[in-house]
């Protein structure tokens, strides 16, 4: 493509958001067929494939089409229009990238995590490990990315980037089917989408029954849900009463044999509480995604205000795109200090195995998230007050953004990972992947909702010869107000998280005397 500079750096971090969502957001896609057809083994492969077979596209691409003449796409030197083959060629790589990339996504997580028995309590304490060193992988490889492949952005070698990100992700693939004897694999369920329709649908036909106020009398099976081999029953909840109509046995039931097997008219107890689960995760999930606006300014408008400060360090350059490595050390620096400090302490103190619980630890990642954004606006205000000409960069160091950096970084390893786990264990057996699919959607749906707040802040604020606070030109902005905006709406939605987390109750196995950990804050 033309090596050329969006209008203005509102529409950049818009289409940054665009395309992080939309990867994202394909996460669902990948977990229904896991959890409903392929199995996670069979998921993860072929969605590998995909997103190897796009990044080899776009390489191809790249090299025969796209970047001409020879060397350009640098800072200086200007790239030719690309031919309508080669653009169709980008754009057809470019979104089997992400629908691989977030297809295999939820499921190579939970696949993960299947590799542990829960039964055995040495594995299952590897288990509660497991998320933190699978985020920590994810972050290691990161530093590639943001190291050699902006060095070679920066140079205008594109394809030599794209080449070496294509062998990159197919080393992976063979790697991961290299281990396939090895793997415990387990074989999908059933259709939960149906299962689903199956409870809303009966509760309606029998929205006229009263339901049994002893739990026992509802309809269950025997052992595992004989509908879905290997799902283990979930003990009945008070919560959302009205769904239980749905495993209320009536008058009409027992008069005729046929409804007591019609499963779109009656229901066991472990079905409906499928249902009651998901629906409890549901507003928890939903308090996530203001961190994941917070999360997504570190890939847009944090490297554009780098941009736009002293990113020289004597006659060394630091490319505003490679701040981002203080993320990923701090990710590393933080996973270490929690897995070996944190949780032996907390552990001592709480008397929790985990050192704190997951809803615990995600609300620890609010409020350091929101502790980020208020460092990236006390920056901000910096930045303005040393401007020397309007059209030249601030002379504040670059590295004053290492501390948003790091507070992210900080952040994310009490977020994500938290979140992680949480909707692994507490979503139903017949879900796993769908469960993990939430954290990916949470982060789809925080760069769809960046791009509305970022859309509406400069709609509100530039106009009648006001740049805005997000301008062309930062400094004739005041980003460091939309970095305190986010700050406040990270406040309210820690409130609204708080008495949430209060309110969920965790899921209730029948072969575990507990519930699974995380339902308390």
């Amino acid at each position: 493509m033309p090596c050329r500079r969006p209008r203005d750096n509102a529409e950049a971090a818009n289409n940054i958001s665009k395309w992080t969502g939309t990867v994202y957001i394909f996460s669902l896609i990948g977990a229904f067929l896991s959890d409903s057809y392929w199995g996670r083994y069979i998921t993860c492969a072929i969605f590998q494939i995909i997103y190897v077979t796009g990044l080899v596209i776009l390489s191809l691409a790249s090299w025969f089409l796209l970047v001409k003449p020879s060397g350009c796409g640098g800072v200086e030197a200007r790239c030719d229009e690309p031919s309508t083959a080669g653009v169709a060629l980008f754009y057809l790589s470019t979104y089997m990238i992400a629908f691989g990339n977030g297809g295999y996504q939820p499921s190579i997580a939970t696949f993960g995590s299947d590799q542990f028995d829960e039964t055995d309590p040495k594995e299952a304490r590897s288990k509660v490990a497991f998320f933190s060193y699978f985020y920590m992988a994810l972050n290691v490889g990161s530093i590639l990315s943001n190291s050699v492949l902006v060095y070679y952005e920066a140079l205008g070698r594109w394809v030599m980037g794209f080449w070496v990100s294509a062998a990159s992700a197919a080393l992976a693939l063979v790697l991961f089917l290299l281990g396939t004897p090895n793997y415990r694999h387990f074989k999908p369920s059933g259709k939960p989408l149906t299962r689903i329709a199956q409870v809303f649908v009966a509760a309606f036909r029998k929205r006229n029954a009263e339901v049994p106020q002893d739990g026992a009398l509802l309809h269950e099976v025997e052992g595992e849900d004989s509908h879905m081999s290997g799902i283990r029953k979930i003990l009945h909840s008070n919560g959302f009463r009205f769904l239980d109509k749905a495993a209320t046995v009536t008058e009409d039931d027992y008069s005729a044999p046929e409804n007591m097997k019609n499963t779109w008219r009656l229901c066991t107890v472990t079905q409906v509480e499928e249902v009651k689960c998901i629906l409890k995760m549901l507003p928890i999930w939903l308090c996530t995604i203001v961190y994941s606006v917070v999360f997504t300014q570190m890939a847009s408008l944090f490297v554009e205000q780098g941009a736009t400060m002293n990113t020289n360090i004597g006659s060394f350059h630091i490319p505003a795109a490679s701040m981002s490595l203080f993320d990923i050390l701090s990710v590393l620096t933080f996973i270490a200090i929690y897995r070996r400090v944190l949780v032996p302490v907390m552990s001592r103190l709480s008397g929790n195995s985990q050192g704190m619980t997951e809803l615990q630890r995600m609300g620890v990642g609010l409020v350091i998230g929101m502790a980020a954004v208020v460092a990236a606006g006390v920056v901000e205000v910096e930045r303005l007050k040393r401007v020397e000409a309007p059209d030249q960069p601030s002379s504040v160091s670059v590295l004053w953004q290492v501390p948003q950096y790091a507070l992210i970084g900080a952040s994310e390893v009490f977020m994500y990972v938290g979140q992680l786990e949480f909707f692994n264990r507490q979503a139903p057996d017949g879900v796993k992947s769908f469960g993990s699919s939430l954290c990916m959607a949470s982060i789809s749906l925080g760069n769809y909702v960046s791009i509305m707040l970022v859309s509406a802040v400069t709609s509100l604020t530039a106009g009648d010869k006001r740049a805005g606070w997000i301008p062309g030109n930062l400094n004739s902005g005041h980003l460091d107000r939309f970095y305190f905006l986010l700050a406040a709406l990270s406040l309210v939605d820690l409130a609204a998280y708080v008495a949430c987390a209060m309110w969920y109750k965790g899921i209730k196995l029948a072969s575990s005397d507990d519930r699974v950990p995380a339902a308390h804050v």
